[in-house]
């Protein structure tokens, strides 16, 4: 009987040993799995012990179950160096060891300085491909497209073995940028558009009201409503002390001009209203601003064009001086220290602006849609046309970056486990309620009801102001569900054509050129691209990228 007592009393231990065993592997440094099927992801001190919730189901077979599914497996994977909490690069680090836990895999990063990060990928694609994936900005498509670079992830996402997410919670507007003629390559991530950032306590002041009202002899709009507008304001701020935090004299509008940097996709933002023009389709001459789609003309010199980098000049005039030479950081800094009145920009800045350790102008910090304008260039009848409502164009103009699986790599499923990871839910709602991810709203389930499901009380545990998140979000959700939009360039060169007008753009905007002259320059430099890499072709494919209808010519 001793003996038996002994053997039952080993065989108990074992079993509870083993139990245990099972319930430490339950519990990792950043993976924790419930009992009920809920699974914590931790991210540790580093990214201050953030913990996401998620589940089993939503994870899907291969990454809520307990078997590691990808161990020994390293997958490299390509994107912009913003640091390890910076944008983009960031958010990817921070989910790294939560992939790697949940899978036995290894994700090995290769980081880059965004404005070599084209070039490096074309010349990895070019020679030993060395990535199974990249996060990409959506204009990168035309030429990766064009190359058979990039593999679909349709089939994976429809498959139910992986994290689960879904095209369906993507305005039109941005589910187009992860597509291409019908086939999905893009996993979700980020959302870009730029909006109207504007002091709320400022422009509701009565004092401030009432000297704008004798000065410029209508009311203060708030929100302004018109480009025009935007410039009467920033003009009646700049050079007074209106923010008591210092003595010194504030600004107007603060914009970032850094040749090389991203000052040229402000400008397509406000052109937009200057020269799109409205309609029921896109044909020749409605809702097209790059190209004229029957023969590849460049648009760019038109008079809507020139007439909004003729405004821009002037906003420049209302910031500071240094900002010539400022990349997009430093005039996100200048705001939120509270020294310009307006800016427009993505995103980042709002999220930024509720981050009480950098941010002066949390609770003040209101957001709308960009402005539109009193009046269009209507190039068919070459005319000025003065709508009865101002002309506003919704736009996604950015990077909208995300992940595409690389052809040839011999570790694609692995790869799109981790950025279907970064795509849940849960995941997407952290990223954008923290400013430094770099990763901005556009997705159904991130907005408010009723044009979402996000729950504001999630909101305003991320510790944001309630009228500043309500504003932002309702910019957003209007922004890229606009009737008319600025069409997106992705068509093969579209680094060469913007690089080119950046060009024209600073000697513009640094006073060397008129803005007439810079955008006819920029016209001259774009035919040019355009027939290096043959008209014929490059027609073909706007013309497929915009959705041209040939009804019209």
């Amino acid at each position: 009987m001793r003996s038996l007592g002994v053997m039952l009393g080993g065989m108990l231990a074992c079993l509870l040993g083993c139990l245990l065993g099972v319930g430490a592997a339950l519990a990792g440094p950043h993976v924790e799995r419930l009992p009920d099927g809920t699974v914590l992801l931790k991210l540790g001190p580093a990214y201050g012990d953030a913990v996401i919730e998620t589940s089993t189901d939503e994870l899907g077979p291969l990454l809520g179950g307990t078997s590691p599914a990808y161990a020994g497996t390293t997958v490299r994977l390509l994107t912009q160096d913003e640091g390890a909490h910076g944008a983009i690069s960031g958010p990817i680090e921070a989910l790294r060891p939560v992939w790697e836990e949940l899978t036995g895999g290894k994700l090995e990063l290769g980081l880059v300085p965004v404005s070599d990060l084209y070039a490096r990928l074309m010349l990895d694609l070019g020679q030993e491909r060395h990535y199974d994936a990249a996060v990409i900005a959506a204009y990168f498509y035309g030429d990766l497209v064009a190359g058979k670079h990039l593999s679909p992830v349709d089939g994976l996402m429809a498959g139910g073995r992986f994290p689960r997410w879904s095209y369906d919670d993507m305005p039109p507007a941005l589910r187009t940028l992860h597509q291409w003629d019908g086939v999905g390559y893009g996993v979700r991530n980020d959302a870009d558009g730029q909006v109207l950032y504007y002091r709320r306590d400022v422009l509701n002041d009565p004092e401030n009201q009432k000297a704008f009202q004798a000065a410029l002899g209508y009311a203060l709009p708030v929100p302004p409503k018109t480009w025009q507008q935007v410039l009467d304001i920033a003009r009646f701020f700049a050079g007074k002390d209106w923010d008591h935090h210092d003595r010194q004299p504030d600004s107007g509008m603060v914009l970032h001009l850094k040749p090389g940097e991203q000052g040229f996709y402000h400008f397509q933002s406000l052109a937009a209203a200057f020269a799109v023009q409205p309609g029921p389709v896109t044909d020749r001459y409605h809702n097209v601003y790059w190209f004229d789609p029957e023969d590849m003309t460049p648009l760019i010199d038109q008079p809507g064009q020139v007439a909004a980098l003729e405004l821009l000049q002037q906003l420049n005039a209302t910031g500071p001086a240094d900002q010539i030479g400022w990349r997009l950081p430093q005039a996100w800094e200048y705001f939120l220290r509270g020294k310009a009145v307006m800016m427009f920009t993505w995103g980042d800045l709002g999220a930024l602006c509720q981050d009480e350790a950098r941010s002066l102008v949390k609770g003040n910090c209101a957001v709308a849609p960009l402005p539109g304008s009193d009046r269009f260039w209507d190039r068919e009848h070459q005319a000025w046309v003065q709508p009865a409502e101002p002309n506003r164009v919704g736009n996604t103009t950015g990077g909208s970056w995300h992940g595409v699986l690389l052809a040839g790599s011999q570790n694609s499923e692995a790869a799109y486990s981790f950025l279907a990871l970064m795509a849940i839910r849960p995941v997407s709602l952290w990223a954008v309620q923290h400013g430094w991810t770099g990763i901005n709203p556009g997705f159904g389930f991130q907005m408010l009801p009723p044009q979402g499901s996000s729950r504001l009380a999630d909101w305003l545990k991320a510790g944001w102001n309630r009228q500043d998140v309500e504003d932002y979000l309702a910019a957003f959700e209007q922004t890229f569900t606009a009737p008319t939009m600025l069409p997106y360039l992705r068509i093969r060169g579209t680094p060469a054509y913007w690089q080119a007008l950046d060009t024209q753009l600073a000697a513009a905007m640094g006073g060397r050129k008129t803005a007439k002259d810079a955008l006819a320059a920029t016209a001259k430099a774009w035919n040019q691209i355009t027939d290096k890499l043959g008209k014929e072709q490059q027609k073909h494919d706007y013309q497929q990228a915009i959705g041209y209808n040939q009804g019209k010519s």
